[in-house]
């Protein structure tokens, strides 16, 4: 397999890659992995080539699969006006360079996977949300539709297209989990609001597997590519089946830091530090891994405590 991923180099594509290679190693199949990137000298693995956005402009190599996961952290700065921008054009101008990549192949990729994420669904409490359920506007939902609706034009092209909806992802390498990880270690460590927000989590182990999973299916089983493009794409909610609550998560993760987790952040104070973004912190969505179960995965670690003590 020949596989070009934006975004490589991050908390999630460097995980992904990395355990992609050593599969396809142990099992002796030819990989060929290519990480899309600003500055094509930038360090790397041996074993992943570099491509520029200018260089992919020009290229007439082909990839079996497009794993399109570029945009700057929702969570990293305050919502304002500018950081909304920021977060929208990091995700759609690598997007469309790679729907001009692909409009412009003789050989097209058998696979377009592109992120998203579960805020497409917009607040809605503790409403089982799976990938056929209805959104709500706000702005996570607005910056998750703009893009999945630019990737969904590489079915234009005759490519096939899955959506990834992913959720809040757990490792202590990154994400929510390392950032919470030194207050909670100080003792500091509390519930969010009530606590009674719903939150929705995945490994990030099982969502590289449960990436790796949904390449192969399609690989193997490809999309109807004679239909229209509306038959030409699915989506995945990368969520881990049982969501708990925030109060929940926090006294899970004091259990496994062998710390008190006594404090509690009431919304106003969370409102006033984080403004709109404080909705990532105290609203809920209860959102359900429907297809991916439908299609038979299985999850590595299906509950939090197995999550936070036994992935790598």
């Amino acid at each position: 397999m020949d596989i070009l991923i934006s975004g490589g180099s991050g908390f999630l594509g460097s995980a992904f890659s990395k355990a992609l290679i050593t599969r396809y190693q142990e099992q002796n199949k030819p990989l060929h992995t290519t990480w899309l990137t600003r500055d094509s000298s930038q360090a790397h693995p041996d074993a992943i080539a570099m491509l520029s956005y200018d260089e992919l402009e020009k290229t007439d190599k082909s990839f079996d699969v497009i794993l399109n996961l570029a945009g700057a952290g929702i969570a990293d700065e305050r919502w304002s006006d500018a950081q909304k921008e920021t977060l929208l054009a990091s995700r759609i101008k690598p997007t469309e360079s790679l729907l001009k990549f692909i409009a412009r192949s003789s050989v097209k990729p058998k696979l377009l996977v592109s992120g998203s994420a579960i805020g497409w669904y917009g607040v809605q409490g503790d409403t089982p949300l799976t990938e056929s359920s209805p959104a709500k506007d706000d702005f996570a939902h607005h910056l998750c539709e703009t893009w999945e609706q630019l990737a969904l034009q590489a079915t234009e092209s005759g490519v096939p297209v899955a959506i990834v909806r992913t959720g809040v992802v757990i490792h202590p390498d990154g994400g929510m989990l390392a950032k919470l990880l030194t207050p909670f270690k100080m003792g500091a460590g509390g519930q969010l609001g009530d606590g009674q927000q719903i939150m929705s989590w995945i490994s990030r182990d099982d969502w590289v597997e449960a990436v790796i999973f949904i390449i192969e299916q399609h690989l193997s089983k490809a999309i109807n590519t004679h239909n229209t493009p509306q038959d030409m794409h699915i989506i995945y909610n990368l969520t881990a089946p049982n969501p708990v609550t925030n109060h929940t998560f926090t006294k899970a993760l004091g259990t496994w830091l062998h710390r008190p987790t006594f404090l509690t952040l009431p919304s106003a104070v969370l409102k006033i530090m984080f403004g709109e973004m404080a909705t990532l912190l105290i609203d809920g969505q209860k959102v359900l891994p429907q297809a991916l179960l439908d299609a038979g995965y299985k999850f590595k670690y299906p509950t939090l405590e197995q999550a936070l003590t036994q992935q790598s």
